[in-house]
């Protein structure tokens, strides 16, 4: 994994660990593809992070704006997760997304994602995802970082 310090005059770096351990949050990430003018488009979506790998998936319907904007304009992207509260932390970066559209690859990230969530598969939200998932609906967008910037205003003293 490639850390960039977002603050680069903190007195205490953001580490590998800590990175990782951030990105098993339930904040969403936020997604910012390009549209067909070239303007961004940003969406909040719900993400699992794998360590291993350093990769992130996010699970979505297959006629979203963003698999749109990823088919058709470029598949570079920019996403941010961070905490609004005090004091103030975050992992944003940019990279490749790769749309996969193998249900049997889709069904287990998708799940994953929503008990990350939810809690529970047994929920309605939940049932109707996995169903849409189980349909070929439900894509999972596989995202490779080139970078992850990190920030922690808590490590500031």
């Amino acid at each position: 994994m490639k850390l960039i310090q977002s603050m680069p005059g903190m007195p205490n770096k953001v580490t590998e660990e800590e990175v990782d351990s951030f990105l098993e949050n339930k904040l969403n990430i936020q997604l910012a593809t390009i549209d067909e003018e070239g303007y961004p488009s940003i969406q909040p979506l719900w993400f699992l992070y794998d360590k291993e790998s350093s990769k992130i998936f996010i699970s979505t319907q297959k006629t979203t704006r963003k698999i749109h904007n990823l088919h058709k304009i470029s598949d570079k992207i920019y996403f941010s997760i961070d905490d609004e509260n005090f004091p103030y932390k975050g992992v944003k970066g940019r990279g490749i997304a790769r749309i996969l559209e193998d249900v049997d690859l889709n069904i287990p990230i998708t799940e994953k994602i929503i008990t990350k969530y939810l809690g529970t598969l047994d929920n309605p939200l939940a049932q109707m995802i996995m169903d849409n998932a189980r349909k070929g609906i439900q894509v999972v967008i596989e995202i490779t970082p080139n970078f992850f910037s990190a920030w922690d205003f808590g490590k500031a003293t």
